[in-house]
């Protein structure tokens, strides 16, 4: 059935649609309405889950932990501030391979105060060991929760879902929600290979020496490079079963392209409109979007790359909606990261902008489009775009 919805009721929904039976919540602007809708239906019956109120987003983590050992599958939302004061639950969930999954609302970090919307809360958490998964719209953001969940229990780590405050979490959509039946033969119940049980006793996560350590950080590891093979073939499956296609990197009009914009979240959106646009003017321009951040999807970069150069691509442009100071835009990076070494790979410009919610308009995405034509090199390491002189 199809639903107008906000992007943080899409994200319950698919909470739902998942048949989680934990959920532990501590409200925080711009994620409110999800874990609002989600107490509304355990209370009328509609989910039959566990739902724990309690008095910080630290303490709703401990809760997951806790829950997801037993083998439940569990379920939280956070942004900003409160994903900030989980941090250091963040390394106990994903290092003891609990497959919980988060939505996370992106919001920038204070101060200045704001509730709107950036990724630096979310990127800056990004060698916790959690996955990252970052959705352009609400249909994506509830099909994406249940991509998650069959990554997170294949893989046994945890899984962050991605969406900008605002732009999508209070915006509403159509969205296509799926029979209980066919999600439910998509994401079967989970089982846990191993759990706390009085019948069967067990101890976890006790004092590792340095003979052990490193081991069960090289198994963590392996698992996050099998995480990208797994995520392709679940992205699959759930084309094959729903029809909505999610690649971890994924390319729009760039069989000729000259130039490709690199875009994350709602700003793929908009970037999408300007390459038609452009395109109608005979510039020829595609698009990158990347979806998966957490494991770096590095081959898929560089095998994207390898296709387009044989359309001649001749620079990429990057648009990061967050900042590490003193280096520049994350994407950006991690994309100059993964392209180093490649001989025929072109320059990557590095553009910041849309920061503490300010809008990424059309006009933003061409501006970087034509500063990028312009030049055959960046020149400095980043530019911003918007900046109030």
């Amino acid at each position: 059935m199809k639903e107008v919805l906000m992007g943080n009721h899409a994200s319950s929904w698919g909470v739902k649609l998942a048949k989680v039976e934990v959920i532990s919540a501590y409200p925080i602007t711009p994620q409110t309405q999800v874990v609002e809708e989600l107490s509304e239906m355990c209370a009328s019956g509609g989910l039959k889950a566990k739902f724990i109120k309690v008095e910080s987003e630290h303490s709703a983590m401990a809760c997951l932990i806790g829950a997801s050992q037993t083998g439940a599958r569990t379920f939280t939302a956070t942004s900003s501030q409160g994903l900030a004061l989980m941090h250091e639950l963040l390394f106990y969930a994903a290092y003891g391979r609990l497959p919980i999954v988060m939505t996370d609302v992106n919001r920038a970090m204070a101060p200045g105060w704001s509730i709107w919307s950036d990724q630096t809360d979310s990127l800056a958490q990004r060698d916790t060991g959690w996955l990252q998964l970052y959705c352009e719209s609400n249909q994506e953001i509830l099909d994406t929760i249940l991509i998650a969940y069959k990554l997170a229990e294949t893989i046994k780590l945890p899984v962050m879902v991605v969406y900008d405050a605002f732009f999508l979490s209070h915006t509403y959509e159509p969205v296509d929600i799926p029979e209980a039946k066919d999600v439910d033969l998509f994401l079967p119940p989970y089982k846990a290979d191993f759990k706390i049980d009085p019948k069967n006793p067990r101890s976890f996560n006790e004092l590792t020496p340095p003979n052990s350590y490193m081991e069960f950080r090289y198994i963590m590891e392996e698992a996050h490079h099998r995480a990208k093979k797994v995520y392709a073939e679940i992205a699959e499956e759930f084309f094959q079963k729903f029809g909505r296609r999610y690649n971890a990197v994924s390319a729009y009009k760039c069989e000729d392209a000259e130039i490709a914009l690199v875009t994350s979240g709602s700003a793929s959106g908009t970037a999408r409109v300007v390459v038609d646009d452009l395109r109608a003017r005979g510039e020829k321009v595609g698009l990158i979007k990347m979806k998966m951040f957490r494991p770096s999807p590095v081959e898929s970069i560089r095998e994207l790359m390898g296709n387009l150069n044989g359309s001649k691509i001749k620079k990429l442009a990057v648009f990061d909606r967050n900042i590490s100071h003193g280096i520049g835009g994350i994407w950006a990076s991690e994309i100059k990261s993964a392209l180093c070494g490649i001989g025929t790979a072109p320059p990557v410009f590095s553009f910041i902008a849309g920061l503490g919610g300010r809008d990424i308009v059309p006009e933003t995405i061409i501006e970087g489009y034509k500063f990028s034509k312009g030049l055959n090199r960046p020149e400095q390491n980043y530019y911003w775009l918007g900046v109030k002189a």
